[in-house]
């Protein structure tokens, strides 16, 4: 791989990281809003802890999700190149 090749996918990945962390703070706003709606304007302990339980839940079974999907997508393309090499 030559220099080019890699600072680019460094700065793809870097890019692509930044937008994940936008769309992450906007969400957060997001969901604080409702819990604000929900719980009132006073943040108590007991709404923010509630609030990082639900978000840790929504987190790891959206990772989980997306994990699967991944490994299913990468079966897949194993099989469609082990089908070519035929």
């Amino acid at each position: 791989m030559s220099l080019k090749s890699e600072v680019i996918e460094k700065i793809a990945a870097l890019v692509t990281a930044a937008f994940g962390l936008v769309a992450a703070l906007a969400w957060n706003g997001a969901i604080q809003e409702l819990f604000k709606l929900i719980f009132g304007e006073q943040s108590t302990l007991v709404a923010m802890f509630v609030y990082a339980i639900v978000v840790t839940i929504i987190a790891v079974i959206a990772v989980i999700l997306i994990g699967r999907a991944a490994a299913t997508a990468k079966r897949e393309d194993e099989r469609l190149a082990e089908r070519t090499k035929r």
